[in-house]
């Protein structure tokens, strides 16, 4: 067992997760939540720009330097990551296994499957993704923290703390943009709020430079509808801040176009809230339709709307949807598993006899 600890030696480390990226990513978000878990199981350290000072980390420059003392697993999450894994072992001779992590569920440019087939090994994030490679891989899905994300004690308290109005919240979180579909949550909503009185919508996320004006669109079209005061624009919170809104609210909407994996399904379904989503990334894995929650086509307001209708319509069904819905994150989804399951395909590389480095 090893402890968490920022000054790791290099001769020690057995695990690097590179991180080349500086703006915040869901690749840097999932290297931020597995390696504190994993540095409890196996050596690993980080390396790049953009992570939590705390974290166990070798400096970029001393990885031409590495100590030749041992083979080591590079896991790789993006192209310039699988690249700078090539170099590492190929110019500079480090013993270095290469794994790729891939959670792109569309076809590979002819760059990318050249750099994939040098890998070592490969894990996909879904079946659905597992399906785009042209070479067999590991299926490891996600997971999160279920016990930073797990029902509240106390909903009535938590919505006032927020500062919720009480009624029926339904929730969509992330960036707003059309890609994430908040559009379609909000004509949604548009549609059903004048037939459920007691029904709020939230809307929290943050809209970059570029996709501003799509808000303030949506905005306008709330006010037009006079809806101003039951679908609330909200700003991102900190991630660590996350728990509590998924735990104040009744459902939670996934209305995303397209997704490479997302894990809001899961964040809100650990929370013991029921989900609708569309068909897109890996959310008809992720979530069992009628049981969990409810799947829809992806891009289709009236769809959604008639989704959330039929929810609303049985709210004791509600309840045994939202203590199921936990119980299957337990099952399947937690940091833990996912941490675990990376770990044992590390250490079959460590193990392997041949390598494409001198020995």
């Amino acid at each position: 067992m090893h402890e968490t600890n920022r000054d790791i030696r290099p001769a020690d480390v057995e695990v690097i997760a590179p991180n080349l990226k500086r703006r915040l990513s869901g690749v840097t978000a999932t290297i931020v939540r597995l390696v504190p878990v994993q540095a409890k199981m196996i050596a690993i350290a980080v390396t790049g720009p953009g992570l939590p000072v705390e974290m166990p980390r070798i400096p970029m420059w001393r990885l031409p330097f590495l100590p030749r003392n041992r083979w080591r697993v590079w896991h790789a999450r993006r192209n310039t990551e699988m690249l700078l894994g090539l170099v590492l072992r190929h110019l500079f001779r480090r013993r270095i296994r290469l794994l790729f992590t891939s959670a792109s569920q569309r076809h590979h440019t002819r760059f990318t499957k050249w750099l994939i087939g040098q890998m070592d090994d490969v894990v996909a994030t879904s079946q659905k993704t597992a399906g785009y490679l042209d070479r067999p891989a590991h299926v490891v899905m996600h997971g999160i923290d279920t016990r930073q994300f797990s029902p509240p004690e106390n909903r009535a308290a938590l919505r006032e703390r927020l500062g919720l109005p009480d009624g029926f919240l339904i929730g969509c979180y992330g960036r707003v943009r059309h890609q994430k579909g908040t559009d379609v949550f909000v004509e949604a909503l548009v549609e059903i709020l004048p037939h459920h009185p007691d029904l709020i919508g939230i809307v929290m996320g943050r809209a970059t430079e570029a996709h501003e004006k799509f808000l303030d669109n949506l905005k306008a079209q709330v006010s037009t509808a006079g809806l101003a005061e039951r679908i609330l624009f909200l700003p991102e919170v900190p991630v660590s801040e996350m728990a509590a809104w998924y735990q104040a609210l009744d459902l939670y909407v996934a209305p995303q176009r397209w997704e490479g994996f997302g894990l809001t399904p899961l964040e809100a379904m650990a929370c013991g809230v029921p989900v609708v989503a569309g068909r897109v990334g890996a959310f008809d894995e992720l979530i069992v339709d009628g049981e969990t929650g409810a799947m829809v086509n992806a891009g289709g307001a009236s769809e959604f709307a008639g989704a959330i209708e039929t929810i609303l319509g049985d709210r004791e069904a509600l309840g045994r949807m939202g203590a199921a819905a936990r119980r299957h994150v337990e099952k399947h989804f937690t940091i833990e598993t996912e941490a675990a399951a990376l770990v044992r395909i590390y250490r079959n590389l460590l193990a392997t006899r041949t390598g494409r480095a001198d020995d």
